[in-house]
């Protein structure tokens, strides 16, 4: 992980766009990358989606999302680990296992 936004840092401070990632237009960004993923599955099965275009999409999802951590200086591992805990106390496995409800719905 250190490597990675390592590597991002040093090309976003190379050509000084760090003037432009603040958290508003990186929570954008991420949300546009997003939607070009999802247009790599627009009106085929999920077989048919080329991996090479989802690969790009996701890189560069998970590109925006680390620069935006960057910026508020969380740590990546711990808030998805404390995220994994709290839908462990919304979604108990006796209640959603084999469900796609929302833990509202339970």
């Amino acid at each position: 992980m250190d490597e990675i936004l390592k590597q991002l840092r040093n090309f976003r401070d190379e050509r000084d766009w760090r003037q432009f990632h603040n958290p508003k237009d990186l929570a954008l960004a991420l949300n546009i990358e997003s939607s070009e993923l999802l247009e790599a599955f627009l009106w085929k099965s999920p077989e048919d989606a080329d991996i090479e275009k989802v690969k790009e999409e996701l890189a560069d999802v998970f590109a925006y999302a680390l620069l935006l951590a960057d910026n508020y200086d969380l740590n990546v591992k711990q808030i998805v680990l404390d995220k994994i805990k709290k839908n462990h106390e919304k979604y108990p496995v006796n209640k959603a296992k084999g469900s796609a409800k929302k833990y509202t719905e339970l």
